[in-house]
């Protein structure tokens, strides 16, 4: 086919526009990573996190936003939970097992810190089967997400995300984002410090689909102010045994643990480790059966 002078000049000039449009900054902008935590980082740096800390965290292709792994927290009912596998003839075996082999550790964390080793074994294996289930989810980024709710578009996200069988009432979904909004938040800050300190990559921590982290199922700000060095060597570690037992005793204690305290005294004292008398009522199960 012959080409005209007309038909190549046509076709220059497309490709002359088409050239300048992917290069032009808007190109870019529409692919930009990390457009949902914009506001989130400069909030972050405005309440004195280090900006170029802060920037290298969020650059990371780990980091991202998640609304398939944190609309699980708006569909999630304790209640609908099967607590009786922990009190299975298999489980309390498993658990037996773990008495055993950690019995150094955990006697230890009995006699310093008042709190009985069959207690912390029964919260070891309803948090995380002791330590053989901790989650699957980037804490920093299911922390993230929820602390970015308050851009209604990304809430509704959020919302379109969960299945339509599974969706609360639209007020209740709502409610709860801007009851955890701020809880959201300062969990963030709280395994930013951490991770800093500890000297940890942020987005290398997997946890569950609320946040929490470790054999011990920790919330960050819990890991700040209440985890413990188990095995002196001078790090914070909850993904090890030794400092998950001696976190988990430090933390009953924290709440009124005493040795001896009355049974009413001890699910009040539970129920602030999880909110839900079934699983409290399934730790005490556990732990008459781990005596008897």
């Amino acid at each position: 086919m012959k080409m005209t002078l007309a038909s190549l000049y046509t076709g220059f000039t497309f490709f002359l526009i088409f050239f300048l449009i992917m290069a032009s900054p808007l190109s870019g902008q529409e692919t930009k990573k990390g457009n949902e935590f914009d506001k989130l980082i400069q909030q972050l740096i405005l309440d004195g996190f280090n900006k170029e800390k802060i920037e290298h965290i969020f650059s990371s292709k780990n980091v991202f936003f998640n609304p398939n792994g944190v609309s699980r927290f708006f569909i999630h009912t304790e209640s609908s939970l099967d607590y009786d596998q922990f009190t299975s003839k298999k489980s309390i075996n498993n658990a037996l097992k773990y008495l055993n082999e950690h019995k150094n550790t955990l006697d230890r964390a009995q006699k310093i810190y008042g709190v009985d080793k069959t207690i912390i074994t029964a919260i070891l294996l309803v948090e995380t089967r002791l330590g053989t289930y901790l989650g699957k989810q980037t804490v920093i980024n299911t922390l993230s997400t929820m602390a970015a709710l308050s851009d209604k578009k990304l809430r509704e996200r959020i919302w379109n995300s969960i299945p339509d069988k599974k969706k609360p009432k639209k007020k209740i979904f709502i409610k709860k984002v801007n009851q955890r909004l701020k809880w959201g938040y300062d969990e963030l800050k709280a395994l930013i410090k951490y991770t800093e300190k500890e000297g940890i990559a942020p987005e290398s921590i997997k946890g569950s689909y609320a946040g929490a982290m470790g054999i011990s199922q920790f919330m960050p700000s819990n890991v700040l102010g209440l985890a413990k060095d188990g095995n002196n060597d001078g790090r914070i570690d909850l993904f090890t045994h030794a400092d998950a037992i001696f976190s988990v005793a430090n933390y009953l204690k924290h709440h009124g643990w005493k040795p001896g305290i009355a049974r009413q005294k001890q699910h009040e004292i539970l129920f602030s480790y999880n909110h839900s008398n079934y699983y409290v009522d399934t730790l005490l199960k556990i732990s008459d059966k781990l005596k008897g």
